[in-house]
């Protein structure tokens, strides 16, 4: 790793009295709690005069944010770190991330690395050469992007087998509500209509701040949507992910109160075998996660449930990877992510017996991939006739006239309109038909209420009194 001082050729003076303010370029690899991450290295940067250059544009300085969940993310890194190096040979470029926290000497080898941050918590420390001088409370936007991903929470105190995040995130922590429900708000005042909680145990949120306090002085994930509830204007809330063990009723019924969340949960399911739920040493059986997507469809009205699934785990029979197809359509899933099983060192997983030959994942992925297509195309279809409240993105370049985005329940939608009046807002629209991947919407007079997730409306004053909720 190199550590040496960039100079930043700030000129002293110039023939017009000005300036060059310096420009700097961030790429992001993986998760939400990494975009966040290079929001705030972003800010810091702006903070200190830099300004982001525009595509075209050559960079001073490079800020590449990295992912090492998988093999593949590694080389995607290494990959990206030498063509910025190749493209603007004088910037200087910093890398930070979970890859470089795993291996900072591998990658500060890489030409063009000027410096390797190994703990996110110094980042402003770090970036004190290119003129940070402090840290910052939190974020004032997020470029590039329509919805606002805010941070909550970080570490995870679990050890599954194959994971290697806790190693390069040891430190559990959770962010104060009252620091939160500040940041979301000056979100929101700046016009964010959407906010995606994230966190690497978004479950756990909470726990370090609640220990050994008194039950009305927790602060934990259910008191936080509270608090964000009462806030004021016009906006929803995502929950990224939740562990399928946490996703107990008390929760649920929180969630099914809460007006402003939305009717999507991304439940990690990484396997429907229990022989290989057991060696990845996850908190729940099979037929356990069922009974709580059971929950969750009888609680909420019709909610798209995503999920996770690993393939080729070691020692995965096919009658183990049969079990996980079952289980994803017993569970109607809207959507999956799907990883091909990926060795990472030092984890429990990576030196099990019985690996699973190449070309059987590369098989078995694609017959996954097959499943996930026609149960994503399912739900979507299940949602004609229904009201969609839509997050309008982008424009939709297969259809003219036509704008495209998320809406409540996390599927894709086309609509009738214009982008510029409509970008960052919500609309109500009515799915009447489905084209590939995407749901056609008709926007409607009236806007939907962000409560259309109820399912049970004699449910409410019941849900709404407060819980008696089981510690995680």
């Amino acid at each position: 790793m190199s550590d040496r001082i960039p100079n930043l050729g700030l000129p002293s003076s110039d023939p017009a009295g000005l300036a060059h303010p310096r420009r700097f370029r961030t790429v992001t690899l993986g998760c939400k709690v990494n975009q966040y991450e290079t929001q705030y290295a972003q800010e810091l940067l702006e903070n200190a005069g830099w300004l982001p250059a525009e595509p075209e544009e050559p960079a001073d300085l490079c800020l590449v944010n990295t992912c090492t969940v998988t093999h593949e993310a590694d080389v995607k890194a290494r990959n990206l770190i030498r063509r910025l190096h190749r493209q603007q040979p004088g910037a200087e470029i910093v890398v930070m991330g979970c890859y470089a926290t795993r291996a900072p000497g591998e990658i500060g080898q890489i030409p063009g690395v000027s410096r390797v941050v190994t703990d996110k918590d110094s980042l402003a420390q770090d970036l004190q050469p290119w003129g940070v001088t402090d840290s910052l409370p939190g974020i004032r936007g997020f470029a590039g992007h329509q919805r606002a991903f805010v941070k909550v929470q970080d570490g995870c105190l679990l050890d599954c087998a194959y994971c290697i995040i806790p190693t390069v995130r040891p430190r559990f922590s959770s962010r104060p509500i009252d620091d939160i429900v500040s940041e979301v708000a000056g979100l929101v005042a700046t016009g964010y209509h959407e906010i995606v909680l994230g966190g690497i145990h978004l479950g756990h949120y909470g726990l370090d701040l609640s220990k050994g306090k008194p039950r009305e002085q927790w602060s934990r994930l259910w008191h936080l949507l509270e608090r964000l509830e009462a806030l004021p204007g016009e906006f929803r809330i995502r929950l990224s992910s939740l562990d399928a063990a946490e996703a107990r009723e008390s929760l649920l019924k929180v969630i099914a109160a809460n007006r402003r969340v939305v009717p999507h949960l991304h439940l990690c399911l990484q396997s429907g075998s229990d022989q290989v739920l057991t060696s990845m040493r996850r908190r729940y059986t099979a037929s356990r996660f069922l009974e709580q997507v059971a929950m969750a469809n009888d609680l909420l009205d019709h909610p798209a449930i995503t999920t996770d699934l690993i393939v080729g785990y070691p020692g995965e029979t096919e009658a183990d990877f049969e079990a996980s197809c079952a289980v994803a359509r017993q569970a109607g899933f809207a959507g999956m992510h799907l990883f091909a099983f990926s060795a990472r060192e030092s984890t429990r997983a990576a030196s099990l017996p019985d690996p699973v030959p190449a070309k059987v994942i590369h098989d078995r992925m694609r017959r996954a991939a097959e499943v996930e297509a026609s149960l994503a195309d399912s739900y979507r279809r299940s949602l004609v006739g229904r009201d969609l409240e839509v997050l309008v993105e982008t424009a939709d370049e297969a259809r003219s006239g036509h704008v495209q985005g998320t809406a409540c329940r996390g599927v894709r939608v086309t609509l009738r309109g214009l982008l510029p009046p409509l970008r960052r807002k919500l609309v109500s629209v009515r799915a009447i038909g489905v084209e590939g991947e995407v749901v056609v919407g008709e926007p409607v007079a009236e806007k939907t209420p962000t409560s259309t997730h109820w399912k049970k409306a004699s449910d409410f004053q019941t849900i709404l009194g407060r819980l008696a909720l089981p510690v995680c």
